[in-house]
């Protein structure tokens, strides 16, 4: 495959699998949204979204397909041959399945944690928005249980978590901590000024693990400290808006 023309870190998920996540290097757009924004409701240009979406696809070696999130856990299969569904179309869903032989599948966040999955025997792949709604709500359970579904095996899929707010950043009020702690132990966290706060990375990487997978690598990436990265959270600082950055996998060709 020709080297993408936009910056992306690679994550192995297994023979023929092209898996990465994106960063805000190497975009069109401007102001705010500045680089490679790849979200369609935060206010970018529609043209400079579109241009930066083909970046993304020409990074993927296909057409990628996108769906409008909601913080869920729904799930969508794209099925092979299918053709292209954007965030602009009718589809709600937090997470896509692609059977060996689809289309390559991506979601897009500012802080909320992208995970990419793929089971190197069946070919089957997922992509996960996985923000605090859908962390309490399970949408990495239910994805994994859609790959097996397809035919996936749980203890041979291969998961990257990726680039996301730390625990150590994520502060939130006690109340809610609570709450979600009572669903999720694992997501319990207190910022690096001693407030309550929420480590979505590691409850993610727990559900994953609970869920049978046993391979999970965890990028070491908090958004809110690197700006490499668009955040939310960073933005809402300086009373800003931002773009949206991507986690993409395609599946291999099918045999």
């Amino acid at each position: 495959m020709h080297a993408p023309r936009i910056p992306v870190l690679e994550v192995d998920l297994g023979p023929g699998i092209r898996a990465f996540f994106t960063t805000r290097d190497g975009g069109v757009s401007t102001g705010p949204w500045a680089g490679l924004n790849v979200g369609t409701a935060v206010g970018d240009a529609p043209g400079s979204v579109e241009e930066n979406r083909r970046l993304v696809e020409d990074a993927a070696g296909g057409p990628v397909t996108f769906v409008s999130q909601v913080h869920g856990r729904e799930v969508h299969l794209v099925a092979e041959g299918a053709a292209p569904t954007t965030s602009t179309a009718p589809v709600e869903a937090d997470a896509l399945v692609a059977p060996a032989g689809g289309m390559a599948v991506g979601v897009y966040v500012a802080d909320c944690v992208p995970v990419l999955l793929a089971d190197p025997g069946s070919g089957v792949v997922a992509a996960v928005h996985a923000g605090r709604p859908g962390v309490e709500a399970g949408v990495v359970t239910a994805a994994v249980q859609a790959m097996v579904a397809a035919g996936a095996d749980p203890a041979q899929v291969r998961a990257a978590v990726g680039p996301a707010v730390c625990g150590r950043c994520y502060e939130v009020p006690e109340d809610l901590q609570a709450r979600v702690g009572g669903t999720v132990p694992d997501a319990l966290s207190t910022t690096a000024w001693g407030t309550p706060a929420l480590d979505l990375p590691r409850a993610v990487a727990g559900q994953l693990r609970a869920a049978g997978v046993r391979a999970v690598d965890r990028l070491d990436v908090c958004t809110r400290t690197d700006e490499r990265f668009y955040s939310h959270r960073r933005a809402s600082a300086e009373g800003l808006v931002t773009g949206r950055f991507a986690g993409v996998v395609r599946p291999p060709s099918a045999s």
